[in-house]
């Protein structure tokens, strides 16, 4: 097993950290952080404010490629392979309560109080570059633009976690503003519209084409048609996705494989924000985090952390389209694994796969058979995540994950999302018309398989809109979100996960569905569509107390 690993003191760290940014060229993004610094050293130099911005970038943006359990495992895509982190001891029990730190192994991104000192530094640039006289018109409105993006970014992820909280916009001080300071929290519906129309009013500003590092207008309005998307606006959120399509250059990749495989510097047509690595003093540990976990002669070239579910496995369509539960579609459940369509063999390690050299055995009595009884890192499910993987040119084990050689960007948005976004919401909005169908199968194009059949009802098209979204997106952490938007989780992930055994029989391998180990999953609808606001927070803000989510 595993030794938990200790939390990088990003404060000790101040003035010597350089940036690892979303879509960057490291040489532009190098920093110390100046919100140390006096205010006559900063705000009169664009050189010195852009420093400061860089540092917000890269606390803001998140780091996911360096976390070891991520938010997928809260999902039932899959089950981190050990069994001490947060996914498997606390979320997926339903023991997430106001004093206790559910998010503390991913990097702390959804933590209220890490969220907020984020927002902070972002109004406090807001403040200073709007009111100083020394920086140019024209770098204010750009980098004012930015920033107000980075903090709607911020609030999106208060706004999935929590739903409404207080809205911040300028800095805070105790000793200049007392009581002044605390501020109530504002509604779910207020939260929305705040972070939607600062990304509105800030597409204007924004580029088509931002230099290297730096958000765009693609970036601005694909948070707003996502936040549109998560609050149930239909309309909106379809007029949002269409925008991007209609008036930006983005593009699907011509290879899904390849996509997530693009090399720093490497054209890119198909991401719209993403955080980019530069190993290795700036790279990931995406492959040795939660890659297979052993190879060739039992060799631990991963720590296992994100193991596939059967669920997931079973929505992965034939090569004909069609899913497998359709009658006509040609599955064989004794040759699970035959004519699946191209991203499952893309996207899924699976007994027979060969990765890494190494032709895979999941058969009883194998290293990498199923593991039932949590004995070691091995597959809780009969299977490994390969998507966004580099098992040709990395070398993995202990040389990844204490060398942080991968150097795969981490998508937060991409225009295949923005296909499937426009779809779902014009689906829910007016029904599944020709627009709808376009982009759907514009991503089952590139994928390799053939259109959806014509004539579906709106209910139907909404499931094939789903199941098209859980594959083209796993391990891209979007599943667990959709579960709380779609209101499905209290059934989704109610329930235990399953994988596969795989036993020698007398005619050959013998396919058994079982409970997975680490997958029996709790979600109490009453109060986990929410997360508890904490406890220290509340107690901190008298005009929090008594506004804790329901049922905290």
């Amino acid at each position: 097993m595993k030794k938990q690993m200790k939390k990088t003191n990003l404060y000790a760290l101040l003035l010597l950290l350089f940036i690892t940014m979303l879509a960057c060229n490291d040489d532009n993004l190098d920093v110390v952080p100046r919100d140390k610094f006096s205010d006559a050293n900063v705000w009169v130099d664009e050189g010195a404010s852009d420093l400061f911005l860089n540092d917000v970038y890269n606390r803001i943006m998140p780091d996911f490629n360096n976390t070891y359990d991520p938010i997928e495992n809260w999902s039932d895509n899959a089950i981190c392979g050990y069994a001490w982190p947060r996914s498997r001891n606390t979320i997926q029990r339903s023991l997430q309560n106001p004093t206790n730190n559910p998010f503390a192994h991913i990097s702390d991104y959804l933590r209220w109080d890490v969220v907020y000192n984020n927002i902070r530094r972002t109004n406090v640039f807001i403040k200073n570059v709007t009111e100083s006289t020394a920086l140019s018109d024209d770098f204010k409105k750009l980098r004012l633009a930015e920033a107000r993006f980075l903090r709607a970014y911020a609030y999106q992820w208060l706004y999935m976690t929590y739903g409404g909280v207080p809205l911040i916009e300028v800095p805070l001080d105790r000793v200049e503003q007392g009581e002044d300071i605390f501020y109530p929290r504002s509604t779910a519906e207020e939260t929305v519209q705040f972070i939607t129309s600062e990304c509105a009013a800030i597409y204007v500003d924004l580029p088509t084409t931002p230099e290297q590092g730096r958000i765009g207008k693609g970036a601005a309005m694909a948070l707003k048609g996502w936040v549109e998307l998560y609050a149930g606006k239909w309309a909106d959120a379809a007029a949002s996705n269409k925008k991007i399509m209609d008036e930006l250059d983005y593009d699907l990749h011509p290879d899904y494989e390849g996509f997530f495989l693009l090399k720093p510097g490497e054209a890119n047509v198909e991401g719209i924000l993403y955080r980019q690595y530069f190993p290795p003093a700036k790279g990931g540990r995406l492959d040795g985090f939660i890659g297979p976990t052993f190879t060739d002669g039992g060799a631990e070239t991963s720590w296992g952390g994100c193991n596939p579910t059967q669920e997931l496995v079973d929505d992965y369509a034939m090569d004909n389209g069609k899913p497998i539960d359709d009658p006509t579609s040609g599955y064989d459940p004794q040759n699970p694994y035959e004519n699946r369509e191209p991203r499952f063999y893309q996207s899924i390690v699976y007994n027979g796969s060969y990765f890494y050299n190494h032709t895979f055995s999941m058969v009883e009595g194998s290293k990498n058979a199923i593991d039932l009884t949590d004995k070691d890192d091995a597959t809780q499910t009969g299977y490994y995540f390969r998507k966004r993987l580099d098992d040709k040119t990395l070398t993995l084990g202990a040389a990844n994950w204490n060398g942080r050689t991968s150097y795969q960007n981490y998508n937060c948005f991409r225009y295949a999302e923005v296909l499937l976004n426009y779809a779902e919401a014009q689906n829910e909005a007016v029904g599944p018309d020709l627009s709808v169908y376009d982009a759907v199968n514009e991503v089952r194009d590139r994928a390799g398989i053939p259109d959806l059949p014509l004539g579906l009802s709106q209910d139907d098209m909404r499931t094939a809109i789903r199941r098209e979204r859980r594959v083209e997106l796993a391990f891209e952490d979007k599943r667990f979100w959709d579960l709380l938007r779609w209101k499905t989780a209290e059934v989704n992930i109610n329930k235990p996960l399953t994988g596969v055994k795989i036993t020698e029989g007398p005619t050959g391998l013998v396919y058994e569905y079982v409970d997975a180990t680490g997958g029996d999953r709790q979600f109490d609808a009453s109060k986990n569509y929410l997360f508890p606001i904490p406890q220290s927070a509340i107690e901190a803000n008298s005009e929090l107390q008594g506004d804790q989510n329901p049922g905290y």
